[in-house]
């Protein structure tokens, strides 16, 4: 959790005005997409014979752990339990290729939208060893909830296919996209405004 050489955030008023926004749209979002989160859901069980939805524990607001829900993409493979994923991961299954090309995978996210754990614009989420990881002036980022999309995941939206042509997708993803994310998220805190989000959703949806 965030206690020590924490940096403000967002003034109390953007809180209000952000989360009220995200909660509104979430419920909205999760009523009109119901049908389709079933069918996918029911398709990416069949897929991976297991539950259609993963979940992964990942860093919240304040360095509060919570569990992230998506469709899942993915089977387990013996021998692979890497968090880094290329477009050739040989993890993931055929219906996961299309969810994951139409984003038709995030849609339960808006459930997290709607819980209060995450928003709607954002740093997205990281997996233990990242965002809690952060230290002095950084951790700003924790200030806020972390969103489902935001100017850092504009970016890389082809991360994927950037980690894929690297020799040490690993090491790639944490000495280059990494750090440039954080510069990213933490320009993103700094310079918080409730317009921003809304032209972020945009791109998202337009890209």
């Amino acid at each position: 959790m965030v206690t020590n050489n924490q940096v403000s955030g967002l003034r109390t008023r953007q809180v209000v005005i952000k989360r009220l926004f995200d909660f509104l749209i979430s419920l909205i979002g999760l009523l009109a997409f119901a049908p389709v989160i079933v069918i996918a859901w029911c398709i990416a069980t069949l897929d991976t014979r297991s539950n259609g939805f993963y979940f992964q524990k990942r860093i919240g607001q304040n360095g509060k752990p919570f569990y992230l829900v998506k469709i899942k993409t993915m089977k387990k493979v013996e021998g692979i339990d890497t968090t880094i994923t290329t477009t050739s991961d040989v993890r993931i299954t055929r219906s996961g290729a299309f969810f994951r090309t139409t984003k038709i995978d995030e849609l339960p996210q808006l459930w997290n939208v709607l819980s209060g754990k995450m928003s709607f614009v954002g740093p997205r989420p990281d997996v233990p060893g990242y965002a809690d990881k952060l230290e002095k002036e950084d951790r700003i980022i924790l200030s806020v909830r972390p969103g489902i999309t935001g100017p850092a995941a504009i970016k890389y939206r082809d991360e994927e296919e950037l980690l894929q042509s690297q020799a040490d997708p690993q090491r790639y993803n944490d000495d280059i996209i990494y750090p440039d994310k954080v510069r990213i998220n933490k320009e993103y805190v700094m310079k918080y405004s409730f317009i921003k989000d809304v032209k972020y959703i945009l791109k998202t949806i337009f890209k």
